[in-house]
């Protein structure tokens, strides 16, 4: 049994939750969403909750059930509070601004290239910079989205071992290593 998946995913007020198997649509306001569930899940929605229950005893649907079971709560969450990222950006002379064009927004990062990288953030995902600490604020509704998106920005210039320059997650540490020492004195 799973412990995850026998957890009851609490509705929060105003929250509205709809279920046409396989689809799942969460809506608060004008944030809305679906996602398809395995068809060996089961769900029913009761009045304050949601509760999730596999159709057989499997291990691989009490794999997928607990799964299922966060995926569906990062949902509820997500439309309710929403999710955020922050990122670092650390080295001399780089820089970050935020952009609009066209109804999209940009990121434009100066990361030490001969030219700026400019990065599409997706419509469902927004981006505060401070300019004076280097600080992306990612926020978004959809976790696994903005997880992907926060990924895409780091992998630009992950951290560096020798001087810890990059774009790093926020209280993220980096392992530093010696650089190079000079022969000390023989042959």
């Amino acid at each position: 049994m799973s412990r995850i998946g026998k957890l009851p995913v609490p509705i929060p007020q105003g929250v509205k939750v709809e279920y046409a198997a396989p689809v799942i649509k969460v809506t608060k306001g004008q944030v809305v969403l679906t996602r398809s569930l395995h068809q060996n899940i089961n769900l029913t929605v009761e009045k304050e909750r949601l509760l999730l229950t596999p159709k057989d005893e499997s291990p691989s649907n009490r794999a997928l059930w607990g799964l299922t079971r966060t995926l569906v709560n990062n949902m509820v969450i997500g439309v309710s509070t929403g999710f955020k990222k922050v990122l670092e950006v650390v080295g001399v002379g780089w820089r970050v601004e935020a952009q609009e064009n066209k109804g999209l927004q940009i990121l434009k990062l100066t990361l030490g290239f001969s030219h700026p990288v400019e990065f599409p953030l997706p419509p469902a995902v927004k981006a505060e910079v401070d300019a004076k600490t280097l600080k992306i604020t990612l926020t978004s509704p959809d976790k696994e989205l903005l997880g992907m998106t926060a990924a895409k920005v780091r992998a630009f210039r992950k951290p560096e071992p020798y001087k810890g320059k990059g774009v790093r997650y926020e209280g993220e540490t980096i392992r530093r290593k010696v650089g190079k020492a000079g022969k000390a004195g023989g042959k």
